[in-house]
């Protein structure tokens, strides 16, 4: 992935992960645009390695991410399994998300 030359941020995730990571999704561009944070959402799952969590945090704005985000990363990514949901200090939302290792559970 390359800077968005739109506002020179990085995007989320620029490299593979294969330690345990947090994806910040909670900025005030993230705050703005829902698409966006199913995007890099998809991104971040893609971008860490099999059997290695990640965890989704989203702004408080979008509500729970069950309701706008797990449909579209499970349609998207395949064999995904959601280990942990939970309410941020910060008011959004922190979904663990872990890419199964074929034939685990």
């Amino acid at each position: 992935m390359s800077v968005d030359p739109a506002d020179g941020r990085e995007p989320v995730t620029i490299r593979e992960h294969d330690q345990p990571w947090a994806a910040d999704l909670e900025s005030d561009r993230h705050a703005n645009d829902s698409r966006l944070v199913v995007a890099e959402a998809i991104d971040a799952i893609e971008e860490t390695r099999l059997g290695v969590p990640v965890d989704l945090v989203t702004h408080e704005c979008h509500g729970d991410p069950t309701d706008y985000l797990l449909d579209p990363l499970r349609s998207t990514v395949p064999d995904i399994a959601v280990t942990r949901h939970r309410r941020c200090t910060c008011g959004g939302y922190v979904i663990t998300v872990v890419r199964r290792i074929s034939g685990s559970d």
